[in-house]
């Protein structure tokens, strides 16, 4: 009954495992494959690897479980190449492919929002979940408003009324969104007759219309150039221009007038059928069909006056249609009228005097040699001086009547007899001709006779233009200041040049010069000046180079004005040390207010915003620094042993509003100098000792001596030496250089107190540093009696020198140093011997001489002895005794 029981028991138990192996992952399954979803924006255009958000840290995730989560993209998709997915932290950031917004949403243009989907997969299987990503990109104003053209005409009827509206339809796009789309136009030069007004329809686009505020008149000026601008609302706004071409359509505001009212012809009464008497002109200001001027007769004028005096109702010229009859008229009034459409006619009277010609008048025969037409003559303003224009050949049917022939009229004429030839006349030029001063000259041939008879030859004299005036600026010197970091497409200013001459020949178009940068752009009609991106003075402070004014004439001429831009300056960079950052070595007990190093710094800009002050942030207790130059100093002298390494952070600012800085990192090395002995350690002090038994045998370390030094390097390198004793016998003990350990050398041969005076010295430079301690070795079984010791300890004893120093080692002991003792004698003796040699041979040397000189004077007294063999004899005796 137990065993069946526990049976019975065990099932129920292995029945619930099972129930809860089969139901708790279920459970969880069901759990984690719910779809969530993570929301995330951004702005357009990051860099690559910027960060977007992490999705184990937005789900709650518990990244200390095993195995650990991974994250993979549930598919490829177009926009994950925008994304990069960490497959461990489950971090998104941005990729190289930078996220554009008008381009990803091309459609979206509305507003409604551009997002990234993406599908993200939480594994291993038992934590799987499915994450749903969108990423909402926001816009940034990185696309300025562009015009559908580059020009805009809009036509204006000169008679419109004063605030009348003209709608601009070309109107600018900007591809970005809300305040960063356009958000108001306005014009370069409104010319005091024009603005601008913006209405918003609807669905909140923006509509220019130009309004006119002056009164026009296309008599005045036909045609207004200017450019439009459109902003945006970024910051900074960024512009777009069109040019805007404003053309005056003409209106039948105008009717024509005569150039002369009142014209007097007097006529001979045997001129000749196709006389030419008269021209008549009148002028409308108004253009094409407005301008149309014909002529006709008043219907006061009779008919058979009509035919006899015909009237051209194109040109307005009368001429002689039949033959007068002096005998019925001797005066004829015509009316003549200047026909425009729907215009009152103008009028005109010419009155027609008729001479009875007794005689036969003289006439005039004109032979033209610049093109005539109509009676009117054309010669170009270049022709030179004294140009022939005419041929007038006089003939008078009564060859007893003289004839004078004149020139009526004003210019630069004259009529003269040519040459030999009798009544023949040439009419000619006495300067050069200038179109823009006088367009046309009237002229009068006159041809009297003796008995007072006279007949008139009209001319016309039209100057036709050339190009031969230049184009002339206004201002040929053009100086321009901008500030630095200006947005693009910034307007400069506006050139202006005119010139005199007419029709195509003056007008004038804008070109930059070979020298002028590329940034710079010049409208070739308007003459605006404008730079296409942002200036940076600390790259180029100055930019001057030419811009050419051309007029279109053949041959084309041009004049030249010179731009100077001066780029000023704006606080945008920060100060600059020339090094990252400094380390500076200084030896320590450096003195108080020494320069340990300076700190070099520049800042690009100029004046204010390019002077910069230097601060210590930190160790200014210590520390100070020179504000302008740049030198670092200590208030006191530094201690390496206290502290071998100072960092110190050193602020740069520069004196722009608003200020900008920049911080380095110098490092303080105090370099070692030897200013500190040796410190012994052991023995305490000179009162210790040590027992030492009295069989120990040579070669035992009876003990050592330690020291140490504050100071570094070659300065701590530390040697020990005996250098005096007191007690047993020179060199029974011995000191490791090195190591300071004392060695027993010699067998100890009685007992008591042994002294040794040890010398502690560094390797320092220039002269090292010692420290002196006395070991003392108390030679004994025991040291019972300690009142006898210290007595001992406390006697005053010589202590003999040991003369062997730390650096000779073991060169010499003891023993072999007495064993030298009894060579003394001998190195005493052989130096007197050598001493003694000497003098003798200094003193034989001294004998022979003297007696030589005794002998040659002898000699020399008794016979002559020739001056050659006296100095052979001489230099042999030298040579004797330099050999002795």
């Amino acid at each position: 009954m137990t065993t069946s029981r526990h049976l019975r028991k065990g099932g129920r138990l292995w029945g619930l495992c099972i129930l809860m192996f089969y139901s708790i992952p279920l459970s969880c399954l069901a759990n984690f494959s719910q779809a969530r979803e993570l929301i995330y924006k951004i702005k357009e255009g990051l860099p690559r690897g910027t960060f977007i958000g992490a999705i184990g840290v937005d789900l709650n995730l518990d990244f200390t479980v095993d195995p650990p989560f991974l994250f993979n993209f549930a598919q490829k998709k177009v926009s994950e190449q925008y994304v990069n997915l960490s497959n461990t932290t489950g971090e998104l950031y941005t990729s190289a492919t930078e996220i554009d917004r008008e381009a990803l949403c091309p459609d979206n243009l509305l507003g409604h929002g551009c997002i990234l989907s993406l599908d993200v997969l939480v594994l291993p299987q038992q934590y799987f979940q499915l994450i749903k990503i969108k990423i909402v990109i926001e816009d940034v104003n990185d696309n300025r408003p562009k015009f559908p053209m580059d020009e805009i005409t809009i036509s204006v009827p000169e008679n419109v009324p004063v605030n009348a509206r003209y709608a601009v339809e070309q109107s600018a796009v900007d591809p970005d969104l809300g305040l960063h789309g356009v958000q108001t136009y306005w014009l370069v030069n409104d010319f005091g007759v024009f603005t601008l007004d913006v209405e918003e329809n609807e669905g909140g686009e923006l509509t220019p219309f130009l309004i006119v505020t002056e009164a026009l008149d296309r008599e005045t000026q036909a045609e207004y150039i200017t450019d439009i601008i459109a902003e945006d609302g970024g910051t900074p706004p960024l512009l777009g221009a069109a040019t805007l071409k404003i053309t005056i359509t003409d209106v039948n505001d105008n009717c024509p007038q005569f150039t002369e009212s009142q014209i007097n012809v007097t006529l001979h009464g045997n001129t000749t059928k196709g006389a030419h008497l008269a021209r008549l002109h009148a002028f409308d200001p108004d253009l094409g069909a407005n301008a149309q001027i014909s002529y006709a007769y008043s219907e006061r004028v009779p008919r058979d006056t009509r035919s006899l005096f015909h009237l051209d109702k194109i040109t307005g010229v009368i001429k002689l249609a039949g033959k007068i009859d002096t005998g019925t008229a001797t005066f004829y009034k015509l009316t003549v009228l200047a026909v425009g459409p729907g215009c009152i006619p103008a009028v005109a009277f010419v009155t027609v005097h008729i001479i009875k010609v007794v005689t036969g008048p003289p006439t005039v025969t004109p032979r033209y040699i610049a093109p005539e037409k109509d009676g009117v003559l054309t010669i170009k303003e270049s022709e030179p001086a004294f140009s022939p224009i005419a041929f007038f050949t006089i003939k008078n049917t009564d060859v007893n009547q003289k004839v004078e022939c004149h020139l009526e009229g004003l210019g630069p004429f004259r009529l003269g007899p040519y040459r030999m030839f009798k009544n023949e006349y040439l009419l000619e030029t006495t300067e050069p001709l200038d179109y823009e001063k006088t367009q046309e000259y009237k002229l009068v041939v006159v041809a009297k006779s003796s008995n007072g008879l006279v007949i008139k030859t009209f001319l016309m004299v039209q100057v036709l233009d050339e190009n031969d005036n230049a184009p002339v600026f206004q201002q040929s010197w053009v100086e321009i200041s901008v500030e630095e970091n200006n947005p693009p497409n910034t307007f400069l200013t506006q050139l202006k040049a005119s010139d005199q001459d007419s029709e195509s020949r003056g007008e004038v178009i804008y070109l930059l010069g070979g020298d002028a940068p590329g940034i710079f752009v010049v409208d070739r009609v308007t003459g605006v000046l404008t730079v296409a991106t942002s200036l940076d003075r600390e790259e180029k402070e100055t930019y001057r180079f030419i811009v050419r004014a051309v007029d279109q004439g053949t041959p084309r001429r041009e004049s030249i004005a010179t731009i100077i831009v001066t780029v000023q300056d704006r606080n945008d960079n920060s100060p600059r040390f020339i090094n990252k950052d400094f380390t500076f070595f200084v030896p320590e007990n450096f003195p108080g207010y020494g320069e340990i190093g300076v700190l070099s710094v520049t800042d690009a800009d100029a004046g204010e915003n390019g002077w910069v002050a230097l601060s210590i942030l930190n160790g200014s207790d210590i520390f100070l620094i020179d504000t302008g130059r740049g030198a670092l100093r200590a208030k006191t002298s530094l201690d390496r042993e206290q502290q071998g390494t100072y960092q110190l952070w050193i602020e740069a600012v520069d004196g722009g509003e608003p200020a900008l800085s920049s911080v380095t990192m110098v490092t303080v090395l105090l370099l070692d100098v030897n200013d500190n002995p040796p410190i012994v350690l052991f023995p305490q002090s000179n009162q210790s000792y040590m027992l030492v038994l009295p069989n120990t045998e040579p070669g035992t370390s009876i003990t050592e001596v330690y020291a140490v030094d504050k100071d570094t390097g070659m300065n701590a390198v530390i040697a020990y030496s005996i250098i005096k004793r007191k007690g047993g016998e020179l060199g029974s003990f011995d000191i490791d250089p090195k190591t300071g350990n004392i060695t027993l050398k010699r067998e100890l041969s009685s007992r008591g107190l042994y002294s040794l005076l040890v010398k502690v010295s560094d390797h320092g430079q220039p002269e090292p540093l010692y420290s002196t301690v006395m070991v003392n070795l108390f030679v004994n079984e025991t040291a019972s009696n300690e009142s006898y010791i210290q007595s001992l300890l406390t006697r005053e004893a010589d202590i003999e020198v040991e003369e062997r120093p730390w650096y000779i080692g073991h060169m010499a002991e003891g023993p072999e140093k007495s064993e030298l003792l009894p060579c003394r004698p001998v190195l005493i003796a052989l130096s007197v011997t050598c001493l003694g040699l000497f003098l003798l041979v200094v003193t034989l040397t001294s004998y022979i001489c003297c007696k030589r000189f005794k002998k040659s004077r002898k000699k020399k007294s008794e016979v002559e002895i020739p001056l050659k063999i006296q100095s052979d004899s001489m230099q042999a005796g030298n040579r004797k005794l330099r050999q002795i």
